[in-house]
């Protein structure tokens, strides 16, 4: 079954040309469910920013006063991990309650599994089809002036150019994996450490 839209649909959703509800029924027929996998490790895609601008298009759409962007391993050039594509939707003061509604509207879902986030701070889940392949994803909903949205480019910017703090962090992953963690959960606290070290020694 094909789930993915033509290019001349996707460009009518995201330019916003489709005509009333027609443009919401579009984009949820991208959004797919999440299938709750234990982690594992998986080689860099370079075919995951393809994925993950597709759906920052959809969100940008659905909800014009965010900003959305790709973070994560999967937006890191040669760094491999759980292969999820992880992005960031910041909202502006005031706007949480109607930001996760349009990202509910778009099909995502509630987690059912690993590190719960509050209401107040949410993560959805889902996944989307591209070029053949399914790319789950998590899209966390964060204040844009919180402090946390600064940590997430944060870390993603220092990897991107320190080769040596990327390895060191695949590594990392790696003795999680290997150490028999099959939780998502337990997988996330195992490597806050790395991640928490990296934020503070970047804001130093």
């Amino acid at each position: 079954m094909e789930h993915g839209l033509s290019y001349d649909i996707e460009q009518r959703i995201i330019r916003g040309t489709i005509p009333g509800g027609t443009l919401r029924e579009s984009a949820m027929s991208q959004i797919l469910p999440y299938a709750i996998l234990s982690p594992v490790y998986v080689e860099y895609d370079p075919a995951a920013p393809a994925a993950a601008q597709r759906v920052i298009a959809l969100i940008e759409a659905a909800a014009p006063w965010v900003k959305a962007e790709h973070i994560g391993s999967t937006a890191i050039p040669d760094c491999a991990g759980k292969g999820i594509v992880d992005l960031v939707t910041l909202y502006p003061r005031g706007r949480l309650e109607q930001t996760r509604q349009a990202i509910d509207s778009l099909g995502f879902q509630h987690q059912r599994a690993g590190h719960e986030f509050p209401e107040d701070r949410p993560m959805r889940v889902g996944a989307i089809e591209h070029k053949g392949r399914i790319y789950r994803l998590h899209v966390h909903v964060v204040a844009a002036e919180s402090a946390e949205a600064k940590a997430l480019y944060r870390f993603r910017d220092v990897l991107r150019m320190d080769e040596k703090l990327r390895d060191a962090y695949q590594a990392k992953k790696q003795a999680i994996l290997q150490s028999g963690t099959s939780d998502p959960a337990g997988y996330t606290h195992a490597k806050g450490e790395f991640i928490n070290a990296v934020i503070g020694s970047s804001a130093s």
